[in-house]
């Protein structure tokens, strides 16, 4: 099945998916989000002027999307020049624009990611799982955090000397098994 053929199938409801679903079974919340998901980015390919054949997607047309998306956002992101930028709970309304919450563009990425991939689509030239994607997302991010006046920090992992000690021991013994 070629790559374009696999998309038609896929929009269709066909049972492409790694984990098939068995006949007249319902597709889980995040299968049907997925495919809606798939349905809306292949479908605003199509309404590029010139249409985008799938196989010519980039990282570019993800991004495009991405800022297409915006305009149906319902989280407000102050500007700098705002009065209430950088506050987490402004006291009044302001004019500054909505936009599509971080939290929901990294989960929309995820399901286009993972369905480019049942599609047919190659995870060397997934265009969802570019570098230019993820810096998106953490300027994205970023920029919301400090609009809220909530600096985004990164969590560090925490690990004690036990832990440590412990697996220095894991890594040079080897495991038995008993029957």
């Amino acid at each position: 099945m070629s790559f374009e053929g696999a998309t038609k199938d896929f929009s269709e409801g066909s049972s492409s998916t790694s984990s098939p679903q068995p006949v007249g079974s319902i597709p889980s919340r995040y299968e049907s989000q997925k495919r809606r998901d798939w349905n809306t980015f292949c479908q605003y390919l199509k309404n590029q002027r010139p249409p985008v054949p799938l196989s010519h997607c980039s990282c570019n047309h993800v991004l495009e999307f991405l800022r297409y998306l915006d305009q149906f956002g319902k989280t407000k992101v102050h500007v700098q020049g705002c009065m209430f930028y950088g506050q987490p709970e402004p006291p009044a309304p302001c004019t500054c624009p909505l936009r599509q919450a971080w939290g929901s563009l990294d989960a929309l990425i995820g399901r286009l990611r993972a369905a480019y991939e049942e599609s047919g689509g190659s995870p060397e030239t997934n265009p969802f799982a570019s570098g230019a994607i993820r810096v998106y997302l953490r300027d994205v991010r970023e920029c919301q955090a400090k609009a809220r006046g909530i600096p985004y920090k990164k969590k560090k992992k925490k690990t004690t000397t036990t832990n440590q000690s412990k697996g220095a021991e894991d890594s040079t013994s080897m495991m038995h098994f008993v029957p």
